[in-house]
């Protein structure tokens, strides 16, 4: 069986994972990861703070960039429906070695982001509702409410991929219908004209980059959001026909977060009562849909953001799990015939989402004391999913300039192609993502270590967290595990009989 068979055995692998998923199921884990209210609401105050209402064209820009890299990754999804989208890629795409680093980044990555959008519950419930405020402390109140979440997600991945798509799939239809209905009403509800993005707000003034350096910076903001359309395809193993619907799910996810999140941010813009008013800055948009809508509906709409953030969980928990999976299952983690064992009953790696969960939980911990930290290795986790995202599209490229891309097409099946613009978008992607890295790692005060003690080692800290995760990762890799990787037993598909062995 060739590689391009719809089975995983010509990728040397059983096919152990049910294929219970259809076309909405990869499209909701792919648009949840993203979850545009969680980041949104999330982000909104961070990009308003720094670059005013013009801070708004950081969206299509990203969308831009991104896209590049969407489309690419569609191609891939079509050619390699395989667990752990980005190291199984970047594995046939270029060396083991660099498969290993893009696996280990994502799955780091992945794992800190759990962490990272459970704080978002902090930041919304307690608007809700009082209740939800258990202790005075913030910190502390966020740790508690991330962890009581990050343990029901772990519970949902490890009872099986059903009822983690069910779950989420239902999460994703609530927080669209949302989306359009707060879209609706704050249209319905303007103030100004959509000028109202072309403004500043002396954002910049006095700083030597000016607006520019200024904008950079808030632009983050979208940075943060716009990640992750790769969930669709590390479903792979899980889903029918992924071949067909991996490549459109990918794309669908980016183009409706981009449609539905761009549409919210502009008319939050045009349907607040006073853009000058400090308190966008800080309240973001909770504020704003407070402010414009009043606190019945308001606090409604707050609970599909709830809603979101949950789902989002789940996703981002479900493609660690998988990538866990998909390297254990080649031998490159530690304990991998352990982080591997699909649970006869579930279907599923129950071993990988516990393994999540808690050092999620543990990643929480570090926010009660030391919130400066947790905003670092935060922000580190946006990296290296971009650094990740780039050890896939640099190999893609080189395989494009030397003919060797795309692989020649199984006679009666056709995989989607970008054809003669698959070069230039795969160029494009590579210098976005190389910008992007150079932009998200620069070391700003005012990002790493925006408020007293101000430490050398915190506004530097993207350049020394994410060397060391590298460095010590891909050392660990290159002296125990490069001597030991393979597809284990247990997990290698059968050859096929001779007629001799079926006689």
């Amino acid at each position: 069986m060739s590689q391009t068979d719809d089975g995983l055995a010509g990728f040397g692998y059983k096919q152990e994972l049910e294929r219970t998923l259809g076309n909405f199921h990869t499209f909701a884990a792919g648009i949840s990861y993203i979850s545009i209210l969680t980041g949104t609401f999330q982000l909104f105050y961070f990009g308003f703070g720094f670059g005013g209402p013009a801070y708004w064209w950081s969206w299509p820009m990203v969308f831009a960039g991104q896209l590049m890299v969407a489309l690419s990754f569609a191609e891939l999804a079509a050619h390699y429906p395989v667990a752990g989208s980005i190291y199984n890629w970047s594995k046939r795409l270029g060396s083991p070695h660099v498969a290993w680093l893009a696996g280990w980044m994502m799955l780091t990555a992945s794992i800190v982001s759990i962490a990272s959008v459970a704080l978002a519950y902090q930041i919304t419930l307690p608007q809700i509702l009082g209740f939800f405020q258990f202790v005075e402390n913030p910190a502390v109140n966020a740790v508690i409410l991330g962890t009581a979440f990050i343990v029901f997600t772990t519970l949902v991945n490890a009872w099986g991929v059903q009822l983690m798509a069910r779950i989420n799939s239902a999460g994703v239809f609530i927080e669209l219908i949302a989306a359009v209905l707060l879209i609706v009403l704050l249209a319905a509800n303007i103030t100004r004209g959509p000028e109202v993005v072309m403004e500043t707000r002396d954002a910049g003034a006095g700083q030597s980059g000016g607006y520019l350096g200024a904008f950079l910076v808030a632009s983050l903001a979208s940075t943060y959001v716009m990640y992750g359309f790769d969930t669709a395809s590390s479903l792979g193993e899980e889903s029918h026909d992924p071949r067909r619907n991996a490549p459109k799910a990918i794309l669908r996810a980016l183009i409706f977060s981009f449609l539905l999140g761009g549409l919210i941010l502009l008319f939050a813009l045009m349907a607040v009562g006073d853009i000058g008013n400090p308190e966008i800055a800080t309240g973001g948009l909770q504020f704003i849909v407070l402010d414009v809508l009043g606190s019945t509906v308001g606090k409604i709409l707050l609970i599909t953001v709830v809603i979101a953030i949950t789902v989002c969980i789940l996703a981002v928990q479900s493609a660690a799990i998988r990538m866990m999976f998909a390297m254990a299952r080649d031998n490159a983690l530690p304990a991998g015939s352990k982080l591997a064992r699909i649970s006869p009953k579930t279907k599923t790696p129950v071993i990988p989402a516990v393994v999540a969960g808690v050092i999620a939980v543990v990643i929480l911990l570090v926010n009660i004391n030391q919130p400066q930290i947790f905003t670092v290795i935060t922000s580190i986790g946006i990296i290296m999913i971009y650094f990740a995202y780039l050890l896939v599209t640099v190999p893609m490229l080189a395989k494009r300039l030397r003919g060797q891309w795309p692989p020649p097409e199984v006679e009666g099946r056709k995989y989607f192609s970008l054809g003669r613009f698959g070069l230039p978008v795969n160029i494009l992607g590579v210098l976005w993502g190389a910008g992007m890295i150079v932009n998200l790692a620069w070391p700003r005060r005012e990002v790493y270590n925006a408020t007293e003690p101000y430490h050398w080692y915190l506004q530097w800290g993207a350049v020394l967290f994410v060397g060391a995760v590298a460095g010590l990762g891909f050392a660990y890799y290159w002296f125990r595990l490069r001597h030991h990787t393979g597809i284990l037993d247990d997990h290698r598909a059968e050859e096929p009989k001779t007629q001799e062995e079926t006689a």
